[in-house]
């Protein structure tokens, strides 16, 4: 048995360091947003969709009223039925260019929470360019005039925000997210194909050209679709438009979850369509520690193999903190623990898919 997994951990290693070649390939190609950044010529429309987000919506906003280079601007609110202060702490704000909107209820049928939201955004904004943000994002002081400016030759830009993390939940899962992209996705060949499975994007911040909007249907072509920021994307390259995910360390940070409840709540919310089903998920997971996790079990065991591919996960990891602001020690050494916990929160996410249970800030998913 241990002569046959011999020529199979070997096989890993090398799957594994060729995932870390491109990593730093990658990392290399990734567009960043002009910084300092050309101001703005169009009028741009930053939409915020709100929903129980008191503790955020005023860094956010004030952030955005206080942004450079981006003489037309006008700032939209939604407030999407929030139970807590978030309405009245938006009143606070006096500025002729913030307009704070009441939501349509609960959404239609068939319709999602969050693209109901930006749907209703989207159609009282006024500008060239609509620019998607959330309440727990906050800008930096040129960020949106850079983000507009990428808009030159593409149709929908995702500049993917510096994600702090804190807490060791959230130093396991989120670096995730970007590795994710650097590391399996070809960049390039992303932002001129079609393909679906060839997108990223982050909701957190997506800056679209309106027309390019409009001819991909809006958030109405992705009403029920939960992971609605790369499916808003698709929609637009289907539609003949181009648009890609961007390094937006420089541009804005954002801390998604500020304890381990939210985040694996949030996760569990996600998870199961991350992947195009929760097959799919459940097959990536498997994969994913069938590749990461195995190689540093065997390489306890004196596997050298196992150490190699050990290594280049690390390595992987490593050129993707350092890419993108995150932490390298003892983060990026962690790894084979944050594909485990990952495989934990997909697994977590497709059992409640299955059971009916998916929830998210009091509704149904």
């Amino acid at each position: 048995a241990h002569r046959a997994t011999g020529p199979a951990m070997r096989r890993l290693a090398v799957v594994a360091t060729a995932l870390a070649v491109h990593t730093w390939v990658n990392s290399r190609l990734l567009r960043r947003p002009p910084m300092p950044a050309p101001a703005a010529t169009v009028k741009v429309s930053v939409l915020v969709p709100v929903r129980d987000e008191e503790e955020h919506v005023i860094p956010c906003l004030a952030a955005v009223l206080a942004q450079r280079g981006v003489p037309d601007l006008e700032v939209l609110v939604l407030d999407d039925g929030s139970r807590d202060r978030t309405r009245q702490l938006v009143d606070t704000l006096h500025d002729p260019r913030l307009r704070l909107l009441t939501g349509d209820g609960e959404p239609p049928e068939g319709w999602l929470g969050k693209p109901w939201a930006c749907q209703q955004l989207a159609d009282a904004a006024t500008g060239d360019v609509l620019v998607f943000l959330d309440a727990d994002v906050t800008l930096a002081s040129s960020g949106l005039a850079a983000t507009v400016a990428m808009l030159a030759t593409l149709d929908l830009v995702s500049p993917y925000p510096h994600q702090r993390a804190v807490t060791l939940p959230e130093r396991l899962i989120q670096p995730l997210l970007q590795w994710s992209w650097l590391t399996f996705l070809p960049l390039r060949l992303a932002e001129s194909s079609a393909r679906p499975s060839l997108a990223a994007a982050n909701g957190q911040l997506i800056a679209v050209r309106r027309a390019a909007y409009r001819q991909a249907g809006g958030h109405a072509a992705v009403r029920g679709e939960v992971i609605e920021d790369v499916a808003l994307l698709r929609a637009v390259k289907r539609s003949g438009g181009r648009g890609t995910v961007v390094d937006g360390t420089a541009v804005a940070s954002c801390r998604m979850y500020e304890d381990a409840r939210s985040l694996v709540d949030g996760y569990t919310k996600s998870l199961w369509s991350a992947f195009g089903s929760p097959v799919g998920a459940a097959v990536v997971a498997g994969s994913l520690c069938v590749l990461y996790v195995l190689p540093p079990v065997a390489a306890l065991r004196g596997s050298r193999a196992g150490t190699v591919g050990y290594a280049a996960g690390v390595a992987g990891r490593v050129v993707s903190a350092r890419r993108t602001g995150g932490r390298v020690w003892p983060d990026a050494f962690l790894h084979p623990f944050s594909v485990l916990a990952l495989a934990g929160l997909t697994a977590r996410s497709v059992r409640a898919k299955r059971t009916g249970t998916v929830t998210w800030k009091g509704r149904p998913v």
